[in-house]
């Protein structure tokens, strides 16, 4: 179970904002529509982050067998074939 710690901060936001906020949500669910927000916000940028830092990381020169939309199917194909092989066995001990 995770605790999140409730602060209070004051926050100036456009009128037309809080209004389409309040619209949605309810003014008693206000902070909660704007803490989803900003987490998916903060998610975003992360994930935006992470691609700046890796770019580059994967490039044809090291992956010769993924170059073409082709090569990738197959490699995509070959691997949820294994995914459902495997699975089979797992069901199949379990049963």
């Amino acid at each position: 179970m995770v605790i999140f710690v409730k602060t209070k901060a004051h926050l100036v936001l456009p009128r037309d904002l809080l209004e389409e906020v309040d619209q949605i949500a309810g003014k008693r669910k206000r902070s909660l529509f704007i803490a989803e927000a900003t987490r998916e916000k903060l998610q975003k940028e992360r994930f935006l982050k992470t691609l700046e830092e890796t770019q580059g990381a994967w490039n044809d020169k090291n992956h010769p067998e993924l170059k073409t939309a082709r090569d990738m199917e197959q490699f995509v194909g070959d691997k949820r074939q294994g995914c459902r092989k495997r699975r089979k066995v797992s069901l199949k001990k379990g049963a």
